[in-house]
């Protein structure tokens, strides 16, 4: 028996990013915020969005869209180590206050929502500080929409004494002091003599560190089953080779596909026939599933780029972990489906057991089962799934740490995070 590995695909790895700014120190330091403090007895998980509102920059201005300046703009050239070398352009950036955490945190994963139009492209960076230092800063991600002007792509080769990053997700180094704040930067860049300007509307990152679970968690008795249209990714198993030949690598676009199809992402005619591809007989289904493989697979295999593009939709997005089904009950109880990272032995998977997997997380039974549509699955009728609770909890909870994909409708109101617990959307 084969093990499903749909972990995101790694993108091209870029041994250049563009030119970084200087940081520079807010003159007024934001007032520190009240923080809930973190029991010992439940999972260390927080998020926060930067408040752009405040914070430092140069040659950027707005409070949120953020937008580059008409002046004050830095010079330079950037060489993609996947296309074009010595690429002239223009920049600014905006860095965050710090942001206090209310635990020593272990990993750090960043969310952005920017709009880049043609000509423009976007970088965002993480600096963490705790036990007296400041770290280096890290590059989370080199970022557009489209690929007419660069790759989308993390950077390899920052391990430093106080850690690294793997794709999307910082990790602090085995003996390295805590740390207990970060800050977030955002460079925004545009090809010389371009008057076009990437837009930045969210910034935000969630921080954790380890711990064991309880499993599993309790359950309100509240059944509910979220209409998400099923879309299997061995359908087209050995088709497109230019979006990696679908089958078991098709599992993060497929569910995020899905997602769209339930929300609501329409096409206009011209994007249908921009992305050829993959057909499931629903335009608005097609379209979804092609531009997020197209999308995809030309650079974007990580967690939180997977959800920055639904921006393009009327979209919001992030990505978080959550403490057990029952946080995840509270997206379902306000028609939000989620995209969940699943690791391990799963009875009832296609294959098994997977060393990486996504899947949407559509709804509950009567029992508390999880139903799922799960894309590992022969045909688009066998994709609606119900795994025992425990069972998904496990390879949920215990695999990825419970990460999500949140994507939701723009202005919709989230579901209240759970009192007494820092919170973690």
């Amino acid at each position: 028996m084969l093990a499903a590995a749909c972990i995101a695909t790694p993108p091209p790895d870029a041994t250049n990013s563009p030119a970084p700014s200087e940081v520079v120190t807010p003159s007024t330091p934001a007032p520190t915020p009240t923080l809930v403090p973190q029991p010992s007895d439940a999972p260390a998980v927080s998020f926060t969005r930067a408040d752009l509102t405040r914070g430092s920059s140069s040659g950027v201005t707005g409070t949120g869209p953020l937008v580059l300046a008409a002046d004050g703009l830095a010079t330079s050239a950037y060489d993609d180590p996947y296309g074009q070398s010595g690429i002239a352009y223009q920049s600014g950036s905006w860095t965050s206050d710090w942001i206090p955490v209310a635990f020593a945190f272990d990993e750090l994963v960043a969310s952005w929502n920017a709009e880049t139009p043609a000509t423009t492209w976007i970088k965002l960076e993480m600096q963490a500080r705790g036990a007296g230092r400041e770290t280096k800063l890290y590059t989370m991600m080199t970022w557009a929409s489209g690929d007419t002007d660069i790759h989308r792509t993390s950077t390899p080769g920052q391990r430093s004494a106080d850690g690294d990053v793997n794709i999307d997700t910082f990790k602090r180094a085995d003996g390295a002091a805590p740390l207990d704040s970060y800050r977030l930067r955002v460079t925004l860049y545009q090809r010389s003599g371009s008057t076009a300007t990437p837009s930045v509307q969210l910034l935000a990152a969630m921080v954790s560190t380890s711990f064991k679970y309880e499993i599993p968690s309790p359950f309100d008795g509240t059944a509910v089953d979220l209409q998400v249209p099923p879309l299997s990714q061995e359908e087209h198993k050995g088709e497109f080779p230019e979006y990696d030949g679908g089958g078991e690598a098709w599992c993060s676009p497929t569910s995020t596909a899905m997602v769209l199809g339930a929300l609501g992402a329409s096409p206009s005619d011209d994007e249908l026939e921009k992305f050829p591809g993959p057909t499931y007989g629903d335009p608005q289904v097609d379209f979804a599933a092609r531009y997020t493989y197209d999308w995809n697979y030309k650079g974007a295999g990580n967690w939180p780029s997977n959800v920055a593009y639904a921006t393009r939709f009327g979209l919001e997005g992030f990505v978080t972990r959550l403490r057990s089904l029952s946080e995840a009950q509270r997206f379902i109880a306000t028609s939000i489906p989620l995209v969940a990272s699943i690791n391990g032995d799963l009875p009832g998977f296609l294959f098994g057991k997977t060393e990486g997997h996504l899947l949407v997380i559509r709804g509950f039974d009567t029992n508390g089962d999880v139903i799922t549509n799960d894309p590992a699955a022969p045909t688009n009728d066998d994709v609606r799934k119900v795994y025992g609770r425990a069972d998904f909890e496990r390879v949920w909870l215990g695999g990825s740490g419970g990460i999500v994909y949140v994507i939701y409708p723009r202005g919709k109101a989230l579901p209240p995070n759970v009192p007494g617990l820092p919170p973690n959307w």
